[in-house]
């Protein structure tokens, strides 16, 4: 068992009729002649409206060449289902942030094998020892007797095809 089999993926939400009336907003403003699509810089203004971060060339390249090549522009529908998976990792890479801090009870930023063991006993304290051992070791990447936020964060991931 790894700490990722443990239901750990992100779930498709339903998207409230507020978030979605804001999310067209934010298209429409960014929309600014009305063409009905987003332009690559377009999509950038409109990331930083939302997410409050400039996305990386990468970041926009990959978005762009996901869609249609040949238009490279985004539809408003294209737009949201972008931004609604968006939110989505954001509110799992928190929710992953959250389980991290309820495990660190010493604030040390980091986990040890003792930590572990306490965590698993609360929330399964049937699993055997050994499995928890092991659990630890694959989470701890560079076997420095610490698991990281990064490898913690690594660990709840593996194994996790994007969507």
């Amino acid at each position: 068992m790894f700490l990722s089999e443990a239901g750990a993926r992100p779930r498709t939400r339903e998207v409230s009729p507020a978030e979605r009336k804001k999310w067209v907003e934010v298209f429409k403003a960014c929309d600014e002649d009305n063409k009905g699509y987003l332009s690559r810089e377009d999509f950038k203004v409109a990331v930083v409206m939302l997410f409050g971060y400039k996305p990386s060339k990468i970041e926009a390249d990959s978005v762009m060449s996901s869609l249609n090549p040949s238009t490279s522009s985004l539809s408003l529908e294209e737009f949201v289902n972008i931004v609604r998976k968006k939110k989505e990792a954001q509110l799992y890479r928190n929710e992953i942030r959250h389980i991290f801090t309820a495990f660190d009870v010493h604030y040390r930023g980091f986990l040890t094998l003792e930590d572990f063991k306490k965590a698993f006993r609360q929330v399964a304290p049937r699993l055997p020892e050994r499995t928890v051992i092991e659990v630890f070791r694959e989470a701890d990447r560079d076997s420095d007797g610490h698991v990281s936020f990064r490898d913690f964060e690594y660990a709840m991931n593996y194994g996790q095809s994007e969507s």
